[in-house]
């Protein structure tokens, strides 16, 4: 689908003029540090996010064993908006300390729960388990990483769950057109249903907001999975050392946003969301989250690049070959152009590609190479 019409040929040429000059792969860069620095220092004034300085001010609201697993619910708070909650899990027999992860939930037009869609504690609700048959193979994938032998933190993200827009504080008349099921009991099938078509619509307008604002909704997600990696390293059974991301979707984008922008991950698997800034442009934009716009990113580099800004680090992308987000020609020449950015920092190894048949997901093939992967690295 081409939504620019005839005016398809000015994007196309515009974007094929964009030698991105901030990609380690131009002439400019050999050094990887020196990139890094001036790369992100680029990338900063961009997403333009710089909240006043907020403790986190940790709160436990639960705590059991499940499964062999302890879990925590807990919050925390931000600088603006309620508190962020979040599920800690762990094994229950900790010997020594274990590596960190976090594990990122998806976007999926389904606001209403975050953490909830990749976790398994006690009362989980079950519409997140046709959720996860959908997506995840029917697995909660970051309580079996924790059951590994990680410390595994989901935390909402901003807009999802305890971090989204409560119906209650928006102007009547922008929610008229959503009053049938949201004067439901909420946690209700109706209420859930209308309460993510809502989000869905105003999604749009949200983005606008910060836009011309002078912000950026991807500044805002960067800032909360850092805060979370805060929360993380304050845990005493934590390897400081070995910390790693992951997610599927809005959560491979977070993957890719947190890795590049946190030096403290050390590990990070984007799982389908990877793909050249012109296909995105050209032939999939309308597929994807206003969280995917920096606005002048591409002016700088390409996404691929992005994620390239984790570095001399191990970085690992899964494709899915008939993902309707992407072409296959974007996953493709994406994957090509991160293997040669890590021959040119000396380093091929530290980066994989893997293409699995099939549509958007991360089902247990997937997974069980991105665990792989993970205890390779991280332990």
């Amino acid at each position: 689908m081409v939504i620019t019409g005839k005016y398809f040929d000015m994007v196309k040429e515009h974007i094929g003029q964009m030698n991105y000059p901030a990609s380690f792969l131009s002439d400019k860069y050999s050094d990887v540090k020196q990139w890094q620095e001036e790369a992100r220092a680029e990338v900063r004034k961009l997403l333009n996010y710089n909240p006043p300085e907020t403790p986190l001010d940790t709160a436990i609201h639960d705590e059991y064993i499940k499964d062999g697993l302890v879990y925590q619910h807990i919050s925390y708070a931000q600088p603006y908006g309620p508190r962020t909650e979040g599920i800690l899990m762990r094994p229950e027999n900790i010997q020594g300390k274990l590596p960190g992860f976090i594990a990122l939930h998806d976007h999926g037009a389904y606001k209403y729960y975050g953490k909830e869609k990749i976790t398994l504690p006690k009362n989980s609700p079950e519409c997140m388990r046709e959720y996860r048959d959908m997506y995840y193979g029917g697995r909660a994938w970051a309580s079996e990483l924790a059951a590994r032998g990680y410390i595994v933190f989901v935390p909402d993200l901003f807009l999802w769950g305890s971090r989204k827009i409560r119906p209650e504080d928006i102007p009547p008349q922008y929610l008229q057109q959503w009053q049938s099921g949201l004067d439901c009991p909420e946690g209700s099938e109706e209420y859930i249903d209308a309460y993510n078509k809502y989000a869905s619509y105003a999604e749009s307008d949200i983005a606008k907001t910060f836009i011309k604002a002078g912000m950026s909704w991807a500044g805002i997600v960067i800032y909360e999975d850092m805060r979370a990696m805060d929360f993380l390293l304050t845990q005493p059974y934590v390897d400081s050392e070995n910390i790693g991301c992951a997610g599927l979707s809005g959560g491979g984008l977070r993957t890719v946003l947190l890795s590049a922008m946190d030096e403290r991950i050390k590990c990070s698997c984007c799982v389908g969301f990877m793909s050249t800034s012109a296909e995105l442009a050209l032939y999939k934009v309308y597929t994807h989250t206003w969280m995917l716009y920096i606005p002048g990113l591409t002016n700088l580099m390409d996404f691929a690049d992005l994620y390239s800004m984790h570095g001399v680090k191990p970085a690992m992308v899964l494709y899915d070959t008939d993902d309707p987000l992407y072409t296959a020609k974007g996953q493709e020449e994406a994957d090509g152009r991160l293997k040669r950015i890590y021959e040119k920092m000396g380093s091929p190894e530290l980066y994989s590609g893997h293409f699995f048949p099939g549509p958007h997901k991360f089902d247990r093939e997937m997974q069980d190479t991105a665990f792989r992967f993970f205890d390779k690295w991280l332990k």
